[in-house]
């Protein structure tokens, strides 16, 4: 068990550091409650896997294969919990497969994106818009916002390390009081840089 020396000082240290541990994504898809009940049927319920890193969220056991217009992509893990509206998340070379050419977007700012078929067990639906390559973004405890200066929606720089060392500009941070520390990139932004789960990288001031 940790003393709490040891505990108050990992808090101190996570509040004073500037490095924010990695988190990849790899395409995935959340869903509404209607389209979970017709891809796994009436009254399903999402079954946990594993737990995210923040707060609530998790990776269920369920998948469901995603048809776009030129292929398709089956096995695509369904996170947890279910939202309002269904939103699928690729990479930009994952649209390329699929022949869907979805913008760079915030979560859930799904006007004016591309469909997609989605495939279940238990029947499918077509939707017309909810696909997107979600912009690189930073989730941040609000305690630790205020004592630092940002505020959510603010844009900063990100500094990697390593032997493919890159700066990545315009990273959204998100905060709020229900969220843990954490930087997410997709498989294209990751792989560019050399970066995988739990690496650290260290938040840029102007």
């Amino acid at each position: 068990m940790k003393s709490l020396e040891n505990i108050l000082r990992e808090v101190l240290t996570e509040i004073i550091s500037d490095d924010v541990v990695v988190g990849v994504s790899n395409r995935h898809i959340h869903l509404s409650q209607e389209d979970l009940e017709i891809l796994f049927g009436k009254s399903h319920v999402l079954t946990k896997m594993k737990d995210m890193k923040q707060p609530g969220q998790f990776a269920a056991e369920e998948t469901v294969t995603i048809q776009g217009p030129k292929g398709k992509f089956e096995g695509v893990r369904v996170l947890g919990p279910v939202r309002k509206e269904t939103q699928v998340e690729i990479s930009i070379s994952d649209s390329f497969k699929l022949g869907v050419k979805p913008p760079v977007r915030e979560s859930g700012k799904l006007d004016g994106t591309p469909g997609v078929k989605i495939i279940g067990p238990k029947g499918e639906v077509i939707k017309e818009h909810g696909v997107i390559v979600a912009g690189r973004h930073i989730h941040m405890p609000k305690f630790i916002a205020d004592i630092k200066g940002y505020k959510d929606g603010d844009i900063v720089k990100v500094e990697t390390c390593g032997e493919r060392k890159v700066l990545l500009y315009n990273v959204l941070m998100r905060v709020g009081n229900n969220m843990a520390k954490e930087i997410h990139l997709d498989m294209d932004e990751s792989n560019a840089s050399g970066l995988k789960n739990n690496d650290f990288v260290k938040i840029i001031r102007d």
